[in-house]
C-alpha cells in the first residue's frame, strides 16, 4: 500500500523518525521556556547542557559501570547542580538589567563548555548501546517500531506534561509565578524567592541534561551536538510563544512532524522548514502561536 506514491512502511518510519525527533525538540524547548518564562533570561547554554548530560551518561557507564536507568537520575542532579553554581555566582548579578547580557553569558559559558569537551574527547563522537530491556523492535504489522525509540517518545511525553502540570496546575508553580512578578510581595508573605529562582535554573538545566540522556542511545555523543540542535530549538520556542510551557511542548512535537514529512515530499527543504515556518509565524503572530501579545 502507497502513501501519495511512497511506501506506507517507509511514510511510517519517517513519521516515527519525526515523532522522535520532536520530542527531543518538546523537552528542550520545555526546560528553555521555563527559564524564559519564569525567570526572563535566553538560556543560550541549553544546547551545552544537553551535551553534558549525554556526556554525564557516557562517562557513568564508561568509568563507573553505571548503565542507563541510572544516567536518568544521574545526569539531571549533576547539571542542575551546575545550574545552580552558574545561577549563584553569575546568573544572580543579571536579573534587573537588560535580558541581552543573560544571553551574552550564557553564549560564552555555551562555548567554554563546548571547546573543554572538545579538547577532551575530540568531534569524531561516542558510542551510548541501547540498554538491554529496550533492544529489538515491535512488528505492529503495517511497520516495525523500535522499542527504545517508542520509549523515548513515552517518556519525554510523560516528562513534559508532568512539567506543565507542576508549573500551571500546583500551589508551588503559583508560588513560581508569583515570585517572579512581584518577588518583594510573595518574599513578605515567608517565600524564600531566591531559593525559588535557583531551584527553576536548576530543574531547566536538569530537563536539558534529561534530553541528553534519552538522545545518547540514538546519536552520536559529540561535543557539537548540543550547538548543531539549540538553533533549531530555539525557533520552536520563537513559534511556540517565549515563556510558554505548553506553546513549546505541543510546537515541539508539530515541527518534528513536521519535518518528518517534509523529508519525505522534499528533503531539500527539511533543514529549512523549521525557520520557514518561524518567519511565516512572526510575521502573523509575533508573539507566537501560544504566546500572550504584550
Amino acid at each position: 500500500m502507497e502513501i501519495f506514491g511512497i511506501p506506507m512502511q517507509a511514510f511510517l518510519g519517517q513519521l516515527l523518525l519525526g515523532l522522535v525527533n520532536g520530542s527531543f525538540y518538546a523537552m528542550l524547548s520545555l526546560g528553555l521556556a521555563v527559564i524564559f518564562g519564569l525567570l526572563g533570561i535566553v538560556n543560550f547554554a541549553h544546547g551545552a547542557l544537553y551535551m553534558i548530560g549525554a556526556f554525564v551518561a557516557y562517562l557513568s557507564l564508561d568509568k563507573f559501570g553505571l548503565g542507563f536507568w541510572w544516567a536518568l537520575l544521574i545526569a539531571p542532579l549533576v547539571v542542575g547542580a551546575l545550574g545552580v553554581m552558574v545561577e549563584r555566582s553569575l546568573l544572580r548579578q543579571l536579573y534587573r538589567i537588560d535580558p541581552i547580557y543573560g544571553l551574552l553569558l550564557t553564549f560564552g559559558l555555551a562555548l567554554i563548555a563546548e571547546g573543554l569537551f572538545r579538547e577532551q574527547f575530540g568531534v569524531s563522537g561516542q558510542q551510548y548501546p541501547v540498554p538491554e530491556l529496550l533492544q529489538g523492535a515491535t512488528n505492529l504489522g503495517f511497520m516495525v517500531l523500535p522499542n527504545y525509540r517508542a520509549f523515548v517518545v513515552f517518556a519525554s511525553l510523560l516528562v513534559c506534561l508532568l512539567t506543565w502540570w507542576v508549573i500551571e496546575r500546583t500551589r508551588l508553580g503559583s508560588y513560581l509565578r508569583a515570585g517572579t512578578e512581584n518577588p518583594a510581595l510573595v518574599q513578605a508573605f515567608g517565600v524564600n524567592v531566591p531559593l525559588l529562582v535557583m531551584l527553576t535554573y536548576a530543574a531547566g538545566c536538569g530537563l536539558a541534561a534529561l534530553a541528553g540522556v534519552l538522545a545518547a542511545p540514538v546519536i552520536q555523543i559529540t561535543p557539537l551536538m548540543g550547538s548543531n540542535l539549540i538553533v533549531v530549538v530555539f525557533a520552536v520556542v520563537v513559534i511556540g510563544g517565549m515563556g510558554s510551557i505548553l506553546g513549546s511542548i505541543l510546537t515541539g512535537l508539530g515541527l518534528g512532524l513536521v519535518e518528518g514529512l517534509t523529508k519525505v515530499f522534499y528533503p531539500e527543504a527539511s533543514a529549512i522548514v523549521v525557520f520557514v515556518i518561524m518567519a511565516i509565524v512572526l510575521v502573523l503572530r509575533p508573539a507566537g502561536l501560544f504566546g500572550k501579545e504584550a
